[in-house]
């Protein structure tokens, strides 16, 4: 039996259910604005390129989506030069009263990380870029740790394994003091590369991290999901990482699709019974949740740990 479970009605969300024309749903932030769940969704256009999506819920389950897309690429400015090519994958994060939304800007000069913030998903500014090219999967604390604000990411690079990293800033646009995590482990599940997922979880035992492990096979690469722990007043401490994934692609709609042998989480939401919704796109194409005990999780972490790096 998995440690999440699927919920029965999976997938939650998918291009037919958008009133909009697109050809996927896919790798969704989500968050809780006082009852109603927020989901921000990537979608593909029918010419290739991303845009997010917003969509709402009253139970973390059943979506209704907007009439229009969330985030597209401006066409002025200076966003527009590095959003050309599309806006996908976004993490929002609750701190300091506003919501944070990171997410990967495409370009001809390569991807990196821009930064926007909300106060209720109807209005969005858009604040900066907070890396150069190329960048992904930037995910913020909730909290900051000793007056810094913290956040987990994935340079990309051919030099060593994709790996995830840590980042602090006083201002949210100036990043550094970073230092390397968590690596690919050879002869593993996540030996090709490795990314942050949802943004971290406060636990009594550490911040809980839902991460992405790639491997490489003959008939392709499979994505699956993994978690690690890392200390409360010092997260560059990794107290463990599981050493077995938490999720695989195992139905129809996650192993067949725009990318095959795929899930990928930007979001998941704890909740007060000590559970945790955990949110992730099916082989590129439809939106999938799960629900898994956090203590469950934890413990994972703390008996069954595998080397960080």
């Amino acid at each position: 039996m998995s440690i999440i479970e699927r919920y029965a009605a999976n997938p939650i969300l998918t291009k037919d259910d958008i009133p909009y024309p697109v050809a996927t749903v896919h790798n969704a932030a989500v968050t809780k604005m006082k009852d109603e769940y927020i989901m921000l969704f990537r979608s593909h256009k029918l010419n290739g390129r991303s845009i997010i999506g917003i969509a709402r819920s009253d139970d973390g389950f059943n979506f209704k989506p907007g009439p229009r897309p969330f985030m597209e690429p401006v066409g002025v400015g200076l966003f527009s030069e590095y959003e050309e090519y599309g806006v996908e994958d976004p993490r929002i994060t609750y701190i300091d009263g506003e919501y944070l939304i990171t997410y990967s800007a495409y370009s001809r000069h390569g991807v990196r990380i821009g930064l926007a913030r909300t106060n209720d998903f109807s209005d969005i500014e858009r604040v900066g870029f907070v890396t150069e090219a190329d960048h992904r999967n930037v995910v913020i604390f909730p909290e900051k740790i000793d007056g810094m604000y913290v956040c987990l990411n994935r340079p990309h690079t051919d030099i060593i394994p994709w790996s995830i990293w840590i980042s602090y800033s006083p201002d949210l646009l100036f990043w550094g003091r970073s230092e390397l995590l968590i690596k690919p482990l050879s002869y593993h599940w996540d030996e090709m590369k490795v990314g942050p997922g949802a943004p971290p979880i406060k636990t009594d035992k550490g911040w809980l991290h839902i991460y992405h492990g790639v491997f490489s096979t003959m008939d392709g690469s499979v994505y699956r999901l993994g978690v690690a722990l890392h200390d409360l007043k010092n997260p560059a401490k990794v107290i463990g990482v599981a050493d077995e994934w938490i999720l695989e692609p195992e139905k129809e709609y996650e192993r067949t699709g725009y990318v095959h042998n795929v899930v990928f989480s930007c979001g998941a939401v704890p909740e007060p019974d000590g559970t945790v919704k955990i949110y992730w796109g099916g082989a590129d194409t439809v939106m999938c949740v799960g629900v898994a005990a956090i203590a469950d999780l934890v413990n994972l972490c703390l008996e069954k740990t595998r080397p960080p790096k």
